[in-house]
């Protein structure tokens, strides 16, 4: 393939969701060029929230560390309307090494992967658009334009990481499908007093609006909040404190204005995230309310589950089964998403007074039950998804996160077979294992299960090491149906 292209991935967008995608790329030896219209990196925070599944992701892709140091860590999430705690629930889930919300600007995710990315000797091409691309036999011949300059180049993958109103899914006739919530939103970056804890996420429901408060710091925080009309081009210090006053926690004050904006909400997602040799992820595939912060969790996990698909594809191993997967097992991850953002949108905005009643009754009452508190936990950090429905999986596709896959050495385009020391031992494991050696690793591991698991720290398959004959054949059989 290296003989027919001029790149192996040519990634269009460099917000997070590419730059990611570009840094594993540069970490996995391929091939790849990232290109972005604009002059430089956005300069302002927009997301904010990374939770513990993408900090695990980070730490297997060996970008954790930074992120680490950067973060306000968030512990806890209140509810409180008309300054009365509704509920107040601890964030902190016992199954990860990362308990905590990792509060980081936008601006400084795009510099520290940029920066990662310099390290690497790779490099964003600024000020290059994205024209044109067709769909060859075994390539995608693609027209850019630099400062009015076409480029022509062929790349064996195209992938549109180019937000919302993405040139790549335009290309592909791809329906944006959803809608537009009613209400403007305002975003907000203060400085604050301290009357609010800096490691406590608040969300607050108010006939008027909803409004949430992230803290970047013990006396910066992130507003987020409804508003019925527009004042001149960007909210005010003061239409920012009239909204803190009006919905929000007792004794929080806004003190010092950092930057604002007014911006539109749509709730919208593709049917396919593939069409051929082209795939589009992130904010390309799918918009939805910030309340909640998982839209670029959601789209740097798309590119994860991308990405090692792509380097087996590249490197002549993949079928297209294994391809049409990124569309199957994102697609009910990102589904869950907009329907969840899209409830709590709701909920919290209701103006119908026996829903708030129902509402300022339940939330007190369910907030205190262990399953509901997990299950919150659960699906607000992301450890919850698996992919249990996908054509290339056999059970659950739990996650699966251990030391050997940390650091950003011990996982890349390989299987990890893990198994214990007896059926390691055996004869027809090893010649297994040798059959498959382009993409699966043996390694031994206690207990009495036989695990099977992905590039992307997901298990594919897991079944007692009692039967190893019938294992093995099972395995066989599962990655026929994925790889060549």
């Amino acid at each position: 393939m290296h003989a027919t292209v001029d790149t192996d991935v040519l990634i269009v967008g460099a917000g997070p969701v590419g730059l990611f995608l570009a840094n594993e790329c540069a970490r996995r030896g391929l091939r790849f060029r990232i290109i972005e219209a604009n002059a430089s990196q956005s300069e302002h925070s927009k997301a904010l929230a990374i939770f513990p599944r993408t900090l695990e992701i980070f730490d297997m892709a060996g970008l954790v560390g930074p992120f680490l140091e950067a973060a306000n860590r968030v512990t806890s999430v209140a509810v409180v309307a008309h300054q009365r705690t509704l509920a107040h629930m601890r964030f902190a889930p016992r199954q990860s090494p990362y308990p905590f919300i990792a509060m980081v600007p936008q601006d400084i995710t795009e510099r520290l992967l940029v920066l990662q990315l310099l390290r690497a000797g790779e490099a964003v091409e600024y000020q290059t658009r994205f024209v044109s691309a067709t769909e060859q036999e075994d390539c995608v011949s693609v027209t850019l334009d630099r400062r009015g300059v076409p480029i022509n180049l062929r790349a064996s993958f195209l992938v549109g990481c180019d937000g919302a109103h993405s040139a790549v899914r335009r290309l592909l006739d791809l329906p944006f499908e959803g809608g537009e919530y009613e209400a403007s939103f305002m975003l907000a970056d203060v400085e604050t007093n301290d009357a609010l804890p800096g490691d406590e996420m608040h969300l607050c429901p108010n006939e008027c609006g909803p409004l949430a408060i992230f803290p970047m710091s013990a006396t910066r925080r992130r507003i987020v909040a409804t508003v019925e009309t527009t004042e001149g081009e960007s909210p005010s210090l003061g239409l920012v404190q009239q909204l803190l006053s009006q919905r929000g926690p007792r004794g929080i004050e806004a003190t010092r204005l950092h930057w604002s904006g007014y911006f539109r909400i749509h709730h919208r997602e593709v049917a396919k995230l593939r069409v051929g040799r082209t795939f589009i992820a992130g904010d390309a595939a799918h918009i939805h309310s910030p309340f909640g912060g998982q839209g670029m969790n959601t789209g740097l996990q798309d590119v994860w589950n991308l990405v090692w698909k792509l380097d087996l594809a590249v490197r002549g191993h993949a079928s297209e089964s294994l391809l049409d997967s990124y569309t199957a097992e994102r697609r009910p991850v990102i589904k869950q998403v907009l329907e969840t953002t899209d409830l709590l949108t709701k909920a919290m905005a209701t103006p119908s007074k026996f829903a708030q009643i129902l509402r300022d009754m339940l939330i007190p009452a369910v907030s205190h039950l262990p399953p509901f508190r997990r299950a919150f936990v659960r699906r607000l950090s992301g450890l919850g998804i698996a992919y249990r429905h996908s054509p290339i999986i056999e059970g659950d596709g739990e996650r699966y996160f251990d030391e050997w896959q940390r650091g950003g050495n011990g996982i890349g385009s390989h299987y990890v077979l893990l198994t214990n020391s007896d059926l390691s031992s055996h004869e027809h494991t090893r010649r297994f294992v040798e059959s498959v050696g382009d993409i699966v690793d043996l390694r031994r591991a206690s207990g009495d299960h036989t695990v099977l698991v992905r590039p992307d720290g997901y298990v594919a398959y897991s079944a007692r090491s009692g039967n190893g004959g019938h294992t093995l054949s099972s395995l066989r059989s599962l990655l026929e149906r994925q790889t060549l």
